[in-house]
């Protein structure tokens, strides 16, 4: 990206990432960062409860990026499985104030987190974390700006992977509408995409259309914005063979999604506590399927999920 463009994206997407948080959401990150000492070079702040501005309600989400995953566990088996299918995720709740916080947080190194947002092929990291995200904590301002800027990798990632999707003459809510509806079917979620990632565009429009304009003016796509319709149009087709690449490498990711989405629900079984109530009340919540589970079933986790992913799919709760 040329320089001056990104250092525009990096400061677009550093405005209120560090001001205005409750201190609900400062006391979790605070949570996270005992729980891991000193291996924690920063907490992110991503999801509904970003949005939606109420942490005391729901599951707040974060990603604690630390130097060494070694580092970061007492046990090396948890290293192992965050080196080998990153990230863990785990369930924090503490008392604060007279309410008890909830949050889900996964652990990535900052190597990791840069990679998955520059440079992986499938959307889990560049399509989570090409929205919009708080900093909590940094440790000191050259994390925050090494940060910043994978940050502005997903953006540019997320937007160069949709673009060949899109008509000639497109909007910004178009283009996010239609990348985040791919992403979110690239794993395995209970929400309609289409309709989730509309929600998520027209919660905060202006910043979305701030960051597609910057964005497109990174790229080599010769676009013309018209600021009347808000709309951007390309002059030149792109060619047939690009778009017919770039729709199969979504068709991959979408298989290699489903896949890596079992196998991390899987392993969250053993470092998410409570999980086996987690996945049922998320996606009883977003799709109103229910799901019991006996007492004889939750004493032999792996056949639990498994047993309630039959069901689920029998009652048609993934999408």
């Amino acid at each position: 990206m040329h320089l001056e463009k990104t250092e525009k994206i990096i400061t677009l997407l550093g405005l209120d990432t560090d001001k205005d948080l409750q201190p609900g959401i400062i006391a979790l990150a605070d949570a996270t960062r005992e729980r891991h000492g000193d291996s924690v070079r920063a907490v992110l702040f991503y999801g509904s409860c970003l949005r939606s501005g109420n942490v005391y309600e729901g599951l707040a989400d974060l990603y604690v990026l630390v130097d060494d995953y070694k580092s970061a566990f007492n046990s090396r088996a948890l290293a192992f499985f965050n080196r080998l299918l990153p990230p863990n995720v785990f369930y924090l709740e503490i008392p604060f104030e007279g309410h008890v916080l909830r949050a889900k947080y996964a652990v990535l190194t900052q190597a990791d987190f840069r990679k998955g947002t520059e440079h992986w092929f499938h959307s889990y990291l560049w399509g989570r974390f090409a929205q919009k995200t708080g900093i909590i904590y940094a440790s000191d301002g050259v994390v925050k700006n090494q940060v910043l800027e994978a940050l502005a990798c997903a953006v540019n990632k997320f937007v160069s992977q949709t673009l060949p999707q899109m008509d000639s003459t497109f909007s910004a809510r178009d283009l996010w509408s239609r990348g985040l509806a791919l992403s979110y079917r690239s794993e395995l979620r209970t929400e309609e995409p289409e309709r989730a990632a509309e929600r998520l565009f027209d919660a905060n429009p202006e910043y979305y259309r701030a960051l597609t304009q910057l964005v497109l003016e990174t790229l080599s796509y010769d676009l013309k914005a018209n600021a009347e319709s808000e709309t951007f149009c390309s002059p030149v087709e792109l060619p047939g063979a690009s778009r017919l690449l770039n729709a199969w490498g979504w068709h991959v990711r979408i298989l290699q999604g489903k896949v890596l989405s079992v196998l991390r629900l899987l392993k969250g079984l053993f470092t998410f506590e409570g999980g086996i109530d987690y996945i049922l009340w998320k996606i009883e919540r977003h799709s109103g399927v229910r799901v019991e589970v006996g007492e004889t079933l939750r004493r032999f986790p792996p056949v639990a999920i498994v047993v309630i992913f039959w069901r689920l799919y029998r009652q048609d709760a993934f999408r």
